[in-house]
């Protein structure tokens, strides 16, 4: 069966396997000038040896952060980095990083979007992340292929505001958002330090200056590599191409399957698109043993079916299992963090749900969603006005009509110790939708 895509840029139904090529179609190369630059200026710092580069990030930044000790205990331990100065990159990305540029709402988005949906009915209740920036596509810069990129910057916004032993770790503890130029090489420390490292041979370990699209996996082994709990699922339809298939959706070879409750636990590694990679199937058996506080790995609970389950499963991680159904009108603001949200040919962010009580008693869920797709000033405005924002932030099951999804979630806390190396191998939940 052969899949299509919608080109995000000119709108053309083209086949799956071609859509990254024909977007990438659009744009030319010298719309890498400001990347060139900042390659440029890492090029130009004044190289320094090994050990006073670590000094340097010692003295600067471990009062405050943690994640220089971190990355540099992890590559002590890890083969791949043998030879290599990583330590000395990463102290000239935190001096070199850029602060990324998006136009800022006034009070935030989310608070906006509360307002909105609490002048909603009386029969609604909707559970929304506490705090997330909108990071749309440029035309100019990323559009076709950076979809990955701003969602991985949406979840950071969050996580940057709202959890304090994040921001301490995330990106040297800078207390910022990086643009893509500087999340790419980020993403090259993650694979040199052994993040990962079967999907980053998928792109030869080199993603900066690049157009490539990235997935879950990429976002998972990002986050991971700062000691971040990042956990992928997978919730791929009966009769689409199996985990170990050579061509699906976003998502790599997957081996070593361990049943968790309802889900069955899976190697996974990027880049998490079998639409667009073919790879060999071949690894070793490894198990991996899911963190104690890890709460939504067991997938749905009851007879719910088909895309259901994702709805389900999206409920239970935003109302952290709580199996009470909802019953009178409310906007709760949940500790959880966005969800990377992905599919074949794009990738959004999940900020919240919500629930309507119909007339039959049953329920209807909409998913609220940020999509890099569209312009911050135009959602702000249609939220602020609370007019039209509907149809650009809420997408109910019926909208879910592609055979495999993907999330990328974020547990709390910050990982140490055997618990690093144990994130260095990607696992996910392989449910049946």
């Amino acid at each position: 069966m052969e899949y299509y895509s919608f080109c995000p840029v000119c709108n053309l139904q083209v086949l799956s396997n071609e859509i990254e090529r024909h977007a990438n179609d659009h744009f030319a190369d010298h719309e890498l000038a400001r990347d060139l630059e900042f390659a440029q200026q890492i090029q130009l710092a004044p190289p320094t040896p090994l050990v006073d580069s670590a000094m340097h990030c010692q003295s600067n930044f471990s009062d405050t952060h943690q994640s220089t000790s971190l990355l540099r205990d992890a590559a002590a331990e890890t083969d791949a980095c043998e030879g290599s100065d990583v330590d000395g990159k990463f102290c000239s990305l935190i001096s070199l990083q850029l602060k990324e540029t998006f136009y800022q709402v006034e009070g935030g988005l989310i608070a906006l979007l509360r307002n909105c949906l609490a002048s909603e009915s009386q029969d609604t209740t909707s559970i929304l992340s506490g705090y997330v920036d909108h990071f749309q596509s440029r035309e100019w810069e990323d559009i076709g292929w950076g979809c990955g990129w701003r969602n991985i910057q949406m979840l950071s916004s969050h996580l940057i505001t709202q959890r304090q032993e994040a921001r301490e770790v995330l990106y040297g503890g800078a207390g910022f958002v990086p643009d893509i130029a500087s999340l790419q090489r980020w993403l090259e420390i993650a694979w040199e330090l052994g993040f990962d490292a079967q999907g980053s041979n998928d792109f030869d370990r080199e993603i900066y200056g690049k157009r490539n699209w990235i997935g879950t996996t990429e976002c998972a082994a990002l986050f991971r590599s700062f000691g971040l709990r990042a956990m992928v699922v997978d919730f791929c339809s009966k009769g689409t191409p199996s985990a170990s298939s050579t061509t699906a959706l976003h998502h790599g070879k997957m081996a070593s399957e361990e049943i968790v409750g309802k889900g069955k636990l899976t190697k996974v590694y990027g880049p998490m698109d079998r639409y667009l990679s073919r790879r060999d199937n071949s690894f070793t058996h490894e198990i991996f043993t899911m963190p104690e506080d890890c709460t939504h790995s067991c997938g749905p609970v009851g007879k719910i079916k088909g895309h259901g389950v994702i709805i389900d499963w999206v409920w239970n991680y935003f109302s952290d299992n709580n199996s009470t159904k909802p019953s009178s009108h409310r906007v709760v603001l949940s500790e959880k963090a966005p969800l990377y949200f992905q599919h074949d040919g794009h990738s959004r962010t999940i900020v919240g749900i919500q629930a309507k009580r119909q007339t039959n008693g049953n329920y209807q869920y909409n998913l609220l969603i940020l999509d890099p797709a569209h312009r911050t000033e135009a959602l702000a405005k249609s939220l602020e006005q609370n007019c039209g924002w509907q149809k650009l932030i809420k997408r109910g099951i019926h909208t879910l009509k592609k055979p495999q999804y993907q999330l990328c979630f974020i547990e709390p806390g910050i990982a140490s110790g055997e618990e690093i190396d144990q994130l260095k191998v990607l696992y996910g939940i392989n449910i049946e939708v």
